[in-house]
């Protein structure tokens, strides 16, 4: 068994090498994807082995690229569009939305699009505007896409080759913060055996109170558990992984037996994944609960300038927070 120990950029990187030497139909596009490897390199060294005609340098428009993207998905390949940072996506939203989105149910059924739209997200790197945005909310929202985010350089691997593998069209959200922090990653899991794209997973199993986040929040929440043993609390983490479709049935189970909840997100709170999170919760386990479903999120305004991005950002401090109001019920 090939396990190694990659950052999560490396693990993504190494998934798209898998995908292209595994299917001729696979290709990837975007700006600067080719050459330079792309701005954190997740694409480096793939256009020097599959050549300009599978890893694609694009003008600089979106829109035109995921366009692009759906007609080669008709015609029978896979196309794997990089968004450079995810506050570039919305010149493409509209071919998203009004294309992606709408070509299988317009069609009846009879075409697919097999495509991947991967978007690095979230802040932490001290970026400019437009650099550290959290649009997932848009993207969940919509239906006939799909929605998925890892956390972990193995989750990282795997979710990226089983989404190109999909005949659905697949948002892919990467969380930049967390592209150069390590983990084990086993190389030679079959993929008809891995961890199933579209479920959540429980990463810390705890008693006390159940803490819902995905993406780079992921790990923010783990460390707030860590220091909550501390204090006699057992927080159990479930990594969503899956935004749209939503898989609860971890969470329903989890917020049954502790009887409190708290979601944690860096997008602002306003009609967020947190709210239809606190509602299909308090839907399903309303005997359950000792208090309300709390969230922790980034606030609703504009994301700020990066000296001061830190107050902005859900931390421990604030997810500890969040899990003593729980107990003020």
């Amino acid at each position: 068994m090939a396990t190694e120990t990659l950052t999560l950029g490396k693990a993504l990187n190494t998934g798209l090498r898998r995908a292209l030497e595994n299917d001729p139909k696979v290709i990837i596009m975007g700006e600067d994807v080719g050459k330079l490897g792309g701005v954190f390199r997740i694409t480096d060294g793939l256009q020097k082995d599959f050549g300009d005609q599978r890893v694609i340098d694009t003008p600089l428009a979106e829109s035109g690229i995921i366009g692009t993207a759906v007609g080669l998905a008709i015609r029978g390949y896979r196309p794997i569009c990089e968004i450079q940072f995810d506050g570039f996506v919305y010149p493409a939203y509209d071919q998203i939305v009004s294309q992606v989105a709408k070509m299988h149910y317009r069609s009846g059924g009879r075409l697919n699009i097999p495509m991947v739209i991967r978007i690095p997200y979230g802040g932490g790197i001290g970026a400019v505007e437009h650099h550290s945005e959290s649009p997932e909310a848009y993207f969940a929202h919509t239906a006939g896409l799909k929605v998925v985010t890892c956390s972990n350089p193995q989750d990282a691997y795997v979710m990226i080759q089983q989404a190109i593998a999909s005949d659905d069209p697949i948002v892919f959200l990467e969380p930049k913060r967390r592209y150069w922090e390590k983990g084990q990653v086993d190389l030679d899991a079959p993929l008809s055996e891995a961890y199933p794209l579209h479920s959540a997973r429980v990463v810390r199993p705890g008693t006390d109170v159940t803490v819902l986040a995905y993406g780079p929040m992921v790990r923010t929440c783990l460390e707030a558990a860590t220091a909550a043993a501390e204090d006699g609390r057992e927080l159990e983490v479930i990594d969503l992984r899956s935004l749209s479709p939503l898989d609860l049935a971890a969470a329903y189970e989890s917020v049954k037996r502790t009887g409190r909840a708290v979601v944690v997100h860096e997008a602002p709170s306003n009609i967020g994944l947190g709210a239809e999170l606190a509602a299909r919760i308090t839907e399903e386990c309303f005997y359950s609960l000792e208090s309300p479903v709390l969230r922790v999120t980034g606030f609703d305004t504009p994301y700020p300038a990066a000296r001061v991005e830190e107050e902005y950002l859900p931390d421990l401090d604030r997810v500890l927070d969040a899990v003593d109001r729980t107990f003020g019920w």
